[in-house]
This record gives C-alpha cells, sequence and structure tokens, in this order.
C-alpha cells in the first residue's frame, strides 16, 4: 500500500502527523494479527503500541522489498514473539474482565448476533499457532501467499502448504463442534 509508505517516508522526513496516520491505519488489522499470534487481546494492544513506538524511536529503515503492510506485521510480529518469550510464569487477570450485571442483556444480545464469527474465531484460536497466523493473514487481512509469507518467515510452497492443513485443521475443528463452513 502506497499510502502507508509515503506517511512513514513523510513521518521520516519530520511530520509528526504522518505516524498518526499510520497508527489510524494499521492499528485495528495489526492488533487482530498480533491477537492470532498471542491468544490475548489486551497483549496483542501492548504490541502493536510497542510496533508503533519502535517506529517513532528506532526508526528502521523501509527498503520496499516488500509492501509496507507487510514490512509493519513483520516488525509487529517479531515483537510478539520476543514479548512471548520473555512472559512472566504467573497468569495476569485484567480488571476489564469483570463484567457488570447490567451489560448481561446487551452482551446476550451481541454475542447471539455474532454467534458464527466468534465460534470461528474460538475455534481457529484452538490450531496450531502457525495455522491461526496464515488464516488471519490470507482471509482476513487480505494478503497474498508472497506477503504472507515474508510475515511469516516462509517460502511460497510452505505457505500454499500450510494453509492447506490448516483448512482442513480448521474444518475438522468446526465439525467436531457441530458447525459446517460452507466457503473452506
Amino acid at each position: 500500500m502506497k499510502n502507508g509508505e509515503s506517511s512513514y517516508s513523510r513521518f521520516l522526513s519530520g511530520d509528526k502527523n504522518a505516524l498518526d496516520e499510520l497508527i489510524r491505519d494499521y492499528k485495528d488489522g495489526l492488533i487482530f494479527y498480533l491477537y492470532s499470534i498471542v491468544g490475548d487481546i489486551h497483549k496483542a494492544e501492548e504490541y502493536a503500541i510497542d510496533t508503533f513506538i519502535k517506529l517513532y524511536t528506532d526508526r528502521p529503515v523501509f527498503r520496499g522489498e516488500s509492501a509496507f503492510k507487510t514490512w509493519l506485521y513483520t516488525i509487529g510480529r517479531n515483537i510478539a514473539y520476543d514479548g512471548m518469550r520473555r512472559k512472566p510464569k504467573y497468569a495476569e487477570v485484567p480488571l476489564d474482565d469483570a463484567h457488570d450485571l447490567s451489560e448481561a442483556a446487551s452482551l446476550e444480545k451481541e454475542y447471539i448476533k455474532d454467534e458464527e464469527r466468534i465460534m470461528l474465531r474460538r475455534t481457529i484460536q484452538k490450531l496450531k499457532p502457525e495455522y491461526s497466523q496464515i488464516l488471519y493473514l490470507i482471509y482476513i487481512e487480505g494478503f497474498d501467499h508472497s506477503e504472507a509469507g515474508a510475515i511469516m518467515k516462509k517460502s511460497g510452497k510452505q505457505v500454499r502448504d500450510l494453509l492447506y492443513r490448516a483448512k482442513g485443521a480448521l474444518k475438522k475443528e468446526l465439525e467436531k463442534e457441530g458447525f459446517v463452513y460452507e466457503e473452506l
């Protein structure tokens, strides 16, 4: 996406607003991609923030060997893997996970409305991390095979094989849950 590349170039030239454009354009997709790696939305948000902080402080060079989005997601992926290696041995329970009972009715309606999507995401999270990553990158983010391969450091054949196995594993897992998803 040329927009990201030009925004980053303007940021490197001193335009602070260009970083705001990058964050606005890429943060949501980056968070959901990182969520497919770490399985915790709060950690995914932290790693996405760390990714943009890295852009701001380190100002890494974008060489144009891939699309800007591919390059950015690769930085985020590396930060997430580094963070998971340093993961504490105890579990944290955020206070945000405690729900107010008055919200129960609206939460139930929202759950019913998004039931298939939620079930699909949960099922994807049950798969091996590589499977959930490739499914997310290809089907949710819309990367082509070469871009997904660049992010995951895989060759084109490895991406095709991984995607084939991931779709088979997803289909099998969905059938166990009693769900039939026709588009696989």
